[in-house]
């Protein structure tokens, strides 16, 4: 399973040296060094306004506070996160289904990350379905199946072409006829500019209501790290289309604007549920304010899942 220190080398390496300063500090905090964190902030993609804040309090508690410099940045930069937790499957409440929607743009990663939560579901002692309602591409439900296979979990799709919002409404059937309780959605990839496409979107949920009209209990749009402040854009456009209740971040591993993740919670309101560490299928993990605060740091005492 890979870490959270490994998974965010490349965003800790653009901040380490400045980072480093500030930990070297007595109770004087000058204006240079304040500067030069908050620049390599911005590079690390945090927001400007958000590094401006952390500067603030910074500052503020290095007059007031008898901790080391390292605890007081480590406290502010957790606390930038609010009252979140990631999110993770517990034992069913009732006889009911739980279904989750995965939305996203192509290349986001929607397709492995829906088959890493039904593992994740199944590790907890749920049983899982997949459906795959990206119909859009003959590559995407291939690539569903294989994972399926490959971690022993059902999947319900559809030809090429067909119609997702069936494929949708058919998944939801089957779960209820084979005594699953979670139903993990994948949608096609779209981009956020298209209205055919996000039209189709509202389509796929209705129809998911119509089956259940509570569901879907958990709408989660999929994020590319490797995009930082680019991302925010599609969240907005996808929760107008399809009301959104979280954020899953992949390929974390492989991004140097990891600090992009601090303005999920700040300037859209949405809780990030889960992030991806690499490739294996363990690898997909509930997100972490302390965990990824740590990592960022380098701290030694960081999580390793």
């Amino acid at each position: 399973m890979a870490s959270w220190l490994s998974a965010l080398a490349r965003t800790r390496e653009k901040i380490s040296g400045a980072i480093s300063k500030v930990f070297s500090l007595g109770k004087k905090l000058d204006n240079a060094t304040v500067e030069e964190l908050e620049t390599v902030l911005l590079q690390a993609d945090v927001p400007l306004r958000i590094a401006t804040d952390v500067m603030a309090k910074l500052n503020r508690a290095f007059k007031s506070s008898s901790e080391k410099p390292s605890e007081i940045l480590r406290k502010i930069l957790i606390e930038e996160f609010g009252e979140q937790g990631g999110f993770k499957f517990g034992a069913p409440a009732s006889e009911s289904l739980q279904v989750i929607l995965l939305v996203g743009i192509n290349g986001s990663g929607k397709t492995t990350t829906a088959a890493k939560l039904a593992h994740d579901a199944k590790k907890a002692g749920r049983k899982p379905l997949l459906g795959a309602a990206d119909t859009f591409r003959a590559a995407g439900s291939h690539q569903l199946q294989l994972w399926a296979h490959r971690l022993g979990i059902d999947v319900v799709g559809g030809a090429t072409g067909a119609d997702a919002a069936a494929v949708a409404f058919d998944s939801i059937k089957a779960a209820q006829s084979r005594g699953c309780d979670v139903l993990v959605i994948d949608t096609a990839g779209r981009m956020h500019t298209k209205l055919p496409l996000m039209t189709e979107l509202q389509k796929v949920a209705r129809a998911i209501t119509k089956k259940i009209p509570s569901a879907p209990h958990e709408t989660w749009i999929v994020l590319d790290a490797s995009m930082g402040q680019n991302a925010l854009n599609q969240v907005k456009q996808f929760h107008e289309a399809s009301p959104l209740t979280g954020v899953v971040i992949t390929k974390l591993d492989g991004s140097a604007k990891a600090g992009f993740l601090f303005a999920i919670n700040q300037d859209l309101k949405l809780p990030i549920r889960f992030v991806g560490l690499g490739e294996q299928a363990d690898d997909l993990v509930p997100f972490g304010a302390d965990e990824f605060v740590d990592a960022l740091l380098g701290n030694e005492s960081s999580y390793k899942s």
